[in-house]
């Protein structure tokens, strides 16, 4: 198979090609290879390959994506007997006993495992840049980072490696790197796609795992694959009426939608940002929806000191697990990691619990807005990609986060005030992505708008709980009113 034929065809069609004979297995998965081998050493995206795997796998017939090239995100994923990361050092024992249920999933509906994709250290950033793996570059600025956490995976189908990537989102890490790479990113609905077995609920509810891809219809199809609920889970919502793949083509009735561009954190936002939401609008206008400014009423900066209570929580525990399980050191972590770690043990337990218990009212606030509002529609970042490195902690607060650390003053800190500054600088890139993760509500990112010098813009699209079905049907409509496809063709000679 030609590589010029293969990086015109998404998941879906590469899958009937193979269904009806016209190209085997075999030759899309060679094809899919020699286009990892040219152009992973310029973006960095695998940071564990599975080439030997991939070329040997049997072949699955009557499948979804049968003989398909997929890469799985090195973070939560995990296959049995293989090595799963989480961009960590500290990670280095963390070989499972047996598939995710996405692996699982995965595995039944014919995607052929490529390898996996690079991750920043316990997908605690927005940028791709871990010690373990180094930096994953933006394959449309090789100087730009293509987002976190999901980055890897991002940048590996922006380029072409495969049709569509594993990835998840715990405040942003699908959404982010799918506008930073141009492509379309749906996080679901809390309990739509099961995290088991390994967990019950990931990152106490706030992370789901699903894919980035480039066409809304690969997307659709792998939620049909993916969802529904494993023995074991906490809960399950109920199920769409037709498989999402149908539904999707179905026109989306005509809708209300609240749009806004003011971040909820009150930080700055990029004029490109601003003006690829307005277009989007007048695009939605001329569809037939009904397009008013308006944004849910809740308090930004509370939902970002939640979310970093969460934040400091879950890196505790991970790093916890890891010196329990496989001996790991604080050493073994990036310095970030272990201030945050350090904030984790010692945030009291009762501020925890509050912060989590104040999740409720972010919902009720969204809940509210969805009373008179079918979706809301905001940029997914409030900023374009950083350059690689620029976030990168400077020397003097390197020095500053060491003294903490040996002082041991993480106490200190959090009456100081200046967790709350961290909360505000941590997440002023990225101030609209949250909401839908502590609130469970689905939320998707389409690359509606581009600059004057060729980058991806995001455009981020929120509904109700378990609406995920109007959010792909606008998608659909969105993507054939506005086609992005052929940007893809800027980047065939990437190598």
């Amino acid at each position: 198979m030609k590589e010029s034929e293969y990086l015109r065809l998404d998941a879906t069609a590469l899958a009937d090609l193979i269904r009806r004979g016209e190209v085997s297995q075999q030759e899309v998965c060679d094809t899919a290879i020699r286009r990892a081998e040219s152009v992973n050493g310029v973006i960095n995206a695998i940071c564990q390959p599975q080439y030997d795997q991939a070329r040997s796998q049997s072949p699955a017939h009557g499948q979804a994506f049968s003989g398909v090239p997929f890469l799985l995100k090195d973070l939560a994923q995990e296959q049995q007997g293989e090595w799963c990361s989480y961009g960590s050092r500290g990670f280095r024992g963390n070989i499972a006993s047996q598939d995710s249920e996405f692996v699982r999933r995965s595995r039944i509906s014919g995607l052929v495992f490529l390898g996996r994709t690079a991750t920043p250290e316990l997908g605690l950033k927005a940028v791709t840049e871990s010690r373990l793996w180094g930096p994953t570059r933006n394959p449309w600025n090789r100087n730009l980072t293509p987002g976190g956490s999901s980055g890897g995976s991002g940048a590996a189908v922006a380029a072409g490696i495969v049709p569509m990537a594993g990835a998840n989102d715990g405040g942003g890490s699908i959404r982010i790197p799918a506008a930073y790479n141009g492509l379309f990113g749906l996080k679901p609905s809390r309990g739509r796609i099961s995290v088991g077995p390994h967990s019950g609920e990931a990152w106490t509810g706030a992370s789901t795992d699903h894919v980035v891809s480039r066409t809304v219809r690969d997307s659709a199809a792998m939620l049909d694959v993916l969802a529904g609920p494993a023995a074991g889970d906490p809960f399950q919502i109920p199920a769409p009426s037709s498989p999402y793949a149908e539904l999707m083509q179905q026109s989306p009735r005509p809708l209300k939608i609240g749009l806004f561009t003011k971040s909820p954190y009150g930080t700055a936002v990029d004029p490109a940002c601003v003006e690829a939401v307005e277009a989007t609008g007048r695009l939605l206008q001329s569809l037939g929806h009904v397009v008013e400014y308006a944004q849910p009423s809740f308090d930004g900066p509370a939902l970002a000191r939640s979310y970093l209570g969460l934040y400091f929580g879950e890196v505790a525990a991970a790093m916890d697990r890891a010196a329990d399980e496989w001996g790991a050191k604080d050493s073994d972590f990036e310095l970030d990691t272990q201030l945050l770690g350090m904030l984790g043990r010692t945030l009291p337990l009762p501020d925890y619990v509050r912060m989590r218990q104040g999740w409720n009212r972010f919902a009720r606030a969204l809940g509210s807005f969805f009373g008179e509002y079918d979706l809301y529609l905001s940029p997914t970042t409030g900023q374009l990609p950083a350059k690689i490195g620029e976030l990168a902690t400077p020397s003097h607060l390197q020095l500053v986060a060491r003294l903490m650390l040996l002082l041991k003053a993480g106490r200190l800190l959090h009456r100081s005030g200046q967790v709350e500054h961290l909360a505000m600088e941590s997440l002023a890139r990225t101030p609209f992505t949250q909401l839908g993760n502590l609130t469970g509500t689905p939320a998707m990112s389409m690359p509606l708008h581009w600059t004057g010098d060729g980058l991806p813009v995001g455009v981020q699209f929120g509904a109700r709980h378990g609406d995920e079905a109007t959010l792909l049907q606008l998608a659909a409509q969105l993507e054939e009113a506005a086609p992005w496809f052929h940007h893809y063709e800027r980047l065939e000679q990437l190598a």
